[in-house]
């Protein structure tokens, strides 16, 4: 998934590439992706792209004061192009949700992986009418961000698991399941430690690793094109995605804990004191 490094990224090179470009038209592939119909999609046809903007894993395109925002969600991703096909995306099955064509023949496809389709697309006149936007939580990289805004948030969430708590985007915005692995692998914290019970130098470690790391996968994508940002995620990956490798930090395991629909990885050694964490989906197995 998309988290606040990727879509700061994409927003950064649309700022390059589509600025002061003209939309020629919307195509829709898939209507489903579509979640407001006032002002209509095609109400964006001729108007310039005057800014791009991020908001937590949002992305907002203001065309002359309507807003085209976009959320990846799990599977979603932004394929630009210098010159789009002339034809118009076909409706079907595929991964194709929606194209938009610049007046110089160059634009972007969203497309989506999967067959559970959660991508999702707004034509607003203020970002805050999306209804994610308007419960985001703060920005960890903006300077309200602090150690003592977060322990405020820790000491709110009470016995919360510090993993749930970042994730929740209604708190911190734009930190997702795998960066959440990775900033608690830094902070050398396990992922069900309650939020409230962490001591003031816990909490300090904890903020340091959020910034570090998030300010770290930035300045990895800066200059990357929208395709090789992905790849660039996956590769400095410590933990997540890493079940069975060896931690880097210590020479341990990389362990997972899966649910219904997700995993988290992490290192038994560096985060729980050797503990290893039961993973309920073979618990449930071995019943």
């Amino acid at each position: 998934m998309p988290e606040l490094p990727e879509v700061e990224a994409l927003a950064a090179f649309l700022r390059e590439h589509a600025v002061g470009q003209a939309i020629a038209r919307v195509d829709v592939a898939n209507i489903s992706v579509l979640k407001t119909f006032d002002p209509p999609l095609t109400a964006l046809g001729g108007l310039t792209v005057t800014s791009v903007d991020r908001h937590g894993k949002f992305l907002d395109l203001d065309c002359d004061g309507l807003h085209l925002v976009v959320h990846l969600s799990r599977a979603g991703w932004l394929r630009w192009s210098d010159n789009l096909s002339p034809k118009p995306p076909k409706p079907g099955r595929g991964p194709m949700a929606l194209r938009v064509r610049l007046a110089n023949d160059s634009g972007f496809d969203l497309t989506e992986a999967g067959t559970r389709k959660r991508l999702s697309v707004y034509v607003v006149r203020e970002p805050t009418e999306v209804p994610g936007i308007a419960r985001l939580g703060i920005d960890p990289l903006s300077e309200e961000f602090t150690v003592e805004r977060l322990s405020e948030i820790l000491t709110a969430a009470g016995r919360s698991q510090i993993k749930g708590v970042l994730r929740d985007q209604s708190v911190i915005a734009g930190i997702g399941n795998a960066y959440s692995d990775e900033v608690l692998h830094a902070a050398k914290l396990s992922p069900f430690h309650p939020a409230s019970s962490l001591t003031s130098d816990e909490v300090a470690t904890l903020y340091a690793a959020i910034v570090d790391e998030l300010a770290g996968a930035l300045q990895r994508a800066e200059g990357l094109a929208a395709r090789d940002l992905k790849d660039s995620k996956r590769s400095s990956m410590r933990v997540h995605g890493r079940t069975g490798e060896t931690c880097a930090v210590c020479g341990d395991t990389i362990r997972e804990v899966s649910f219904a629909d997700s995993s988290l990885q992490y290192c038994p050694t560096c985060q729980t004191g050797g503990k290893i964490l039961a993973d309920r989906r073979m618990s449930r197995l071995l019943k």
